[in-house]
């Protein structure tokens, strides 16, 4: 016998021996005639002897095939079983899990991400922390972070799930009232919405070639929600990323030629923790979710 036998051609030797016929076969594996006559010939030559005899009625079995049917169905039955209690077991997936994320996200983006995983996983709680500071993972403040920088620590592990566009945004009431920019250098001439004590603004500014300091925002908030409702109630213009824009309909993107830096955004979970059950799950469940909104 071959040391490469496929095990996976014993689906197509039993579908013959019960059926009949490759076509009978081929019906019940939703496969195709052809494709059933090229694995049973694979089987045949794996193991070296004749299983069939080709006839003008369909598929007789030969003695060997007799023979081998017994140990063939219990190996079905082991397969069988065994997908059965992998079944189980992602069906049993439950408990609690601690997730943290910046407060757009944990506002913006999670809850519909956590709706529709509660359909899928409804045996999950979710305990979610909304801060701007980076969670603790090491001291297992939370299970799984959602973060815009890459985790150093050694034992994390973290899995880029996409970037973040972003882009500068205004309610149409505000354009309305204020008017359009249409180079960079009109954004001195209007409200702008930006960062207090922290200079990411400014630096991305700078690297783009423009230099804006702090007293160019005539409204400078550290919390990023505080930054979006501003812009939401017209008050300027904000440098938001593209999801949360989406969250509103009325919000409008100008300079849309300007190309900032993409923030990404990581998924980072303790390394002693990822096979837990039930954070894999979540932790799979967000990286799939996530990367397709953003």
């Amino acid at each position: 016998m071959s040391q490469n036998f496929d095990w996976r051609l014993i689906r197509c030797f039993l579908a013959a021996l019960e059926h009949g016929s490759l076509l009978g076969a081929a019906r019940a594996l939703n496969s195709s005639q052809p494709t059933m006559g090229r694995h049973l010939a694979e089987l045949e030559s794996q193991l070296g002897v004749v299983l069939f005899e080709r006839t003008g009625r369909g598929l007789k079995p030969t003695a060997m095939a007799l023979h081998l049917a017994d140990s063939a169905r219990a190996m079905e039955a082991s397969a069988l079983q065994l997908t059965r209690q992998l079944t189980g077991a992602q069906a049993s997936v439950t408990g609690t899990v601690r997730l943290s994320a910046s407060q757009p996200v944990a506002c913006l983006l999670l809850p519909q991400v956590l709706t529709q995983m509660r359909q899928d996983l409804p045996q999950i709680q979710v305990e979610l922390v909304a801060s701007n500071a980076v969670s603790n993972l090491l001291r297992r403040e939370a299970d799984i972070a959602v973060r815009m920088l890459r985790p150093t620590q050694a034992t994390l592990v973290a899995s880029k799930i996409g970037d973040v566009e972003m882009g500068i945004f205004g309610h149409s009431s505000y354009l309305a009232r204020r008017g359009t920019p249409r180079r960079v250098e009109d954004l001195l001439a209007h409200d702008l919405v930006g960062n207090d004590t922290v200079d990411t603004i400014t630096r991305a500014a700078r690297a783009l070639g423009h230099e804006l300091g702090r007293e160019s925002f005539s409204l400078r908030s550290d919390d990023l929600m505080v930054q979006w409702s501003a812009v939401r109630a017209g008050f300027g213009l904000g440098f938001l990323g593209l999801y949360q824009a989406q969250a509103e309909p009325e919000l409008l993107r100008v300079l849309p030629a300007l190309k900032i830096a993409p923030l990404p955004m990581w998924l980072a979970v303790h390394r002693e923790i990822r096979t837990s059950q039930r954070i894999r799950a979540v932790y799979d469940y967000l990286a799939h979710s996530l990367s397709e909104l953003i």
